[in-house]
């Protein structure tokens, strides 16, 4: 069963904590004091105008970037004071990203695609495989498995990104923009795609949108503005 396979005991309900956190470019100061928390099995939304800093503080959540000032805690742990390879892992087999464009590799299957970070991360290909085409059946897509990405719909591709996302069982999903690049009808069906497997395998899913449908759907909804969230 697909469910028995992905889900896992979880004892702490904290996944993830940032405190005071501040980011510069240059002169440019685009985090100004940041304070978030993320608990197992929450959808959060992060809203507001471009340039408000909310890419920065995904980027930083899902551990890309590290602040330059402030702490961003990972099950407990202070991720600055990690080495770059653990940090690696920790994206590679905790954290899930999807981006608004899907970013899967077009010379390979969809059910290759899939199975990448599963391989990635040690997995024996037979193995990848078989739990990509796992996940592939759950989002619907067991007879596109074997179809490159150009081959697909918009939602399909979106769908099959969101499964890259899910093949190592992270902790956390950080979404920058999913629904952007969909029409109407499959930034719906995506939509209800995150709750259903936040119900489901209890992810925690944190979303930049501009989507106003998709952030009332969310547990929170934090509105930044500025380099701060401002309520």
């Amino acid at each position: 069963m697909i469910k028995d396979w992905i889900c896992h005991v979880i004892f702490a309900f904290m996944i993830l904590e940032c405190i005071g956190i501040h980011k510069y470019y240059k002169s440019l100061h685009v985090l100004k004091g940041i304070d978030l928390s993320i608990q197992e099995s929450e959808v959060i939304a992060i809203v507001g105008p471009s340039g408000a800093g909310k890419t920065t503080l995904l980027q930083i959540l899902g551990t890309l970037e590290l602040p330059d000032k402030g702490m961003v805690k990972f099950e407990g742990e202070n991720i600055s004071e990690l080495s770059t390879r653990k940090l690696a892992g920790i994206r590679n087999q905790k954290i899930g990203f999807v981006f608004q464009f899907h970013h899967l590799l077009p010379e390979f299957s969809i059910k290759e695609n899939v199975a990448l970070p599963a391989m990635i991360n040690g997995v024996p290909k037979d193995l990848a495989l078989n739990q990509a085409t796992e996940l592939l059946d759950y989002f619907g897509l067991i007879n596109r498995i074997e179809h490159k990405p150009s081959e697909l719909s918009g939602g399909e591709q979106q769908r099959s990104a969101v499964a890259r996302a899910l093949i190592n069982k992270p902790r956390v999903v950080f979404a920058d923009e999913p629904s952007g690049n969909l029409d109407s009808a499959n930034a719906k069906d995506l939509h209800e795609l995150f709750f259903k497997l936040r119900d489901d395998f209890k992810h925690s899913f944190v979303i930049v949108t501009h989507n106003e449908e998709l952030a009332g759907m969310t547990d929170r909804r934090l509105h930044m503005a500025d380099g701060l969230i401002v309520s």
